[in-house]
């Protein structure tokens, strides 16, 4: 018998169109269950689905959020070139890096402003523009 954290996960998946393996449940019911978005790095879910005592390997935790990302469930958010982390809000909006902590949070949107971005060049246009303000604590 399905959980409510398993059954919102399961139903976050299939809006995904993803099948719901035993591997993806137990990690989408960890990210979506409760109904709230996250801001997860591989080790930090893969650590939690072990607190959790589910059996599933750290590969597989990032072969899983790569399909995420891959079917819109998820955005991936680089920080620097050796850390990504993972967002379950894949709406468009700005984050707060703490670095002290190594912490991803969002940013409030509605206060961000860009007044103009450079000319891309000819034959690109621009995807998306990643906003990440980088704080340390005083």
């Amino acid at each position: 018998m399905k959980t409510e954290a398993q059954r919102h996960g399961s139903d976050w998946l299939a809006s995904g169109g993803l099948r719901p393996t035993r591997q993806r449940v137990a990690l989408a019911a960890l990210l979506k269950g409760d109904g709230k978005d996250r801001h997860v790095t591989a080790e930090s879910l893969f650590a939690s689905v072990r607190e959790n005592g589910d059996s599933v390997s750290l590969a597989t935790v990032y072969n899983t959020l790569r399909a995420f990302c891959d079917a819109g469930l998820m955005q991936e958010i680089t920080v620097d070139g050796s850390k990504s982390y993972f967002d379950t809000n894949t709406h468009d909006h700005p984050h707060f890096f703490w670095e002290d902590d190594r912490v991803l949070t969002d940013a409030p949107s509605g206060e961000l402003e860009i007044a103009k971005l450079p000319n891309v060049p000819e034959g690109a246009e621009i995807a998306k523009v990643d906003v990440v303000i980088r704080l340390r604590r005083t």
